[in-house]
């Protein structure tokens, strides 16, 4: 994966993971192999497991092999490893910019940026998506015709709470059940990744944004999306929830003419590049 990093760098990782899966997706073996993976039973199964204190001998592993800098998070004895997975940064260590016109990341994150087109699509590493299979409603979808969608991935070793990208007033928390599938970019050639991906997403309404949606997407063996409210007023950088174990992804939808999104974001998707962000980070202005 193409990526650009906060400090401009370019790189181009195919790390452990995306080995695994490239294997997995691309061959007839790995593909039956797949197949009882992203069964939802196994997932829970699994989730399960990692909220047990057995899972703990894996917490050490992990930050080893991801090289995670832990003097971002509380220093706390975890109970299991979706404890650890869960875990809570220091209240310093990320930054809100801007002001309530400021649109921030919602997530540490990989991020590309894409104009909704009149058909109704758009571009994933490869997959295409459609606005009304996406939030399954054709009247929700029209409401962002020429806006942009975000879209946000998560990695393993990313911190996996998120807030809320806007301040506002939130819908109800819509939820599509589906059969939990990777959002690694290999997959895309292989099986409509959203498509079958259990998601969850809220519409905020937002003096400043319009209506914009905020979707949570799990992936492979993602037994949970949490979301805390379930309604009524939000803050932009006030908790929204979190994913316990797995890589996963946030989609933002914008309405047209509400927001402009920073023009180095859209270049380098443009170029092929995800760009690193981290939660709190600026990633747009109201135009309202």
């Amino acid at each position: 994966m193409k990526q650009i990093d906060r400090n401009g760098m370019r790189s181009h990782h195919d790390n452990a993971q995306d080995r695994l899966l490239r294997g997995l997706y691309t061959s007839a073996a790995g593909r039956m192999l797949l197949k009882p993976l992203v069964r939802p039973d196994v997932s829970k199964l699994t989730g399960k497991f990692l909220s047990t204190r057995l899972s703990c001998f894996l917490i050490r592993p992990f930050i080893r092999a991801n090289r995670i800098d832990m003097k971002d998070y509380e220093k706390i004895r975890y109970s299991s490893y979706n404890d650890f997975f869960t875990r809570r940064l220091r209240p310093d260590a990320r930054t809100i910019c801007g002001d309530a016109d400021t649109l921030i990341s919602p997530c540490d994150c990989y991020a590309s940026a894409y104009e909704i087109t009149g058909d109704q699509t758009f571009d994933v590493k490869h997959t295409k998506y459609t606005l009304r299979s996406l939030l399954r409603s054709q009247k929700l979808a029209r409401r962002f015709q020429g806006g942009y969608a975000l879209i946000l991935r998560l990695t393993v070793s990313d911190y996996h709470r998120y807030a809320y990208a806007v301040s506002g007033t939130q819908s109800k928390n819509y939820r599509i059940p589906g059969r939990l599938h990777t959002v690694n970019p290999i997959a895309g050639d292989y099986y409509p990744i959203y498509k079958e991906n259990a998601r969850e997403y809220t519409v905020i309404r937002s003096p400043r944004f319009g209506d914009v949606v905020q979707m949570e997407v799990g992936a492979l063996m993602v037994g949970k999306i949490v979301n805390h409210q379930a309604s009524g007023s939000v803050t932009r950088g006030e908790e929204k929830g979190y994913f316990e174990f797995g890589g996963s992804t946030i989609i933002l939808l914008l309405q047209k003419e509400c927001a402009a999104i920073r023009g180095d974001l859209l270049a380098n998707t443009a170029a092929g590049y995800e760009t690193q962000l981290r939660l709190g980070d600026a990633i747009g202005t109201s135009v309202r």
